[in-house]
């Protein structure tokens, strides 16, 4: 079985990738918080605490929600404006 590598033996470019994975991790799943947070539980499919749930899941929680959780929105007919 191999040994797991520290940190410090790591290629500079392994670590980079490392870093930028968890960034995007992160924003993934802070956007997913706040959009349900601020989301009216009409506008979501299934229970708002079920998607906070499953947005903690690495990268498929976010993801999942942004794709199957949001219902459509709504689209005006041409013409209609909203203000």
């Amino acid at each position: 079985m191999a040994k797991n590598p520290r940190w410090q033996d790591l290629s500079v470019q392994t670590k980079m990738r490392i870093v930028i994975m968890g960034v995007v991790q992160v924003v993934l799943l802070a956007a997913a918080l706040w959009d349900i947070r601020r989301r009216p539980a009409t506008e979501i499919r299934g229970r708002k605490v079920a998607w906070l749930a499953v947005s903690f899941i690495n990268f498929v929680g976010p993801i999942a929600y942004f794709v199957f959780g949001r219902k459509p929105a709504a689209v005006l007919p041409e013409g209609v404006w909203t203000e």
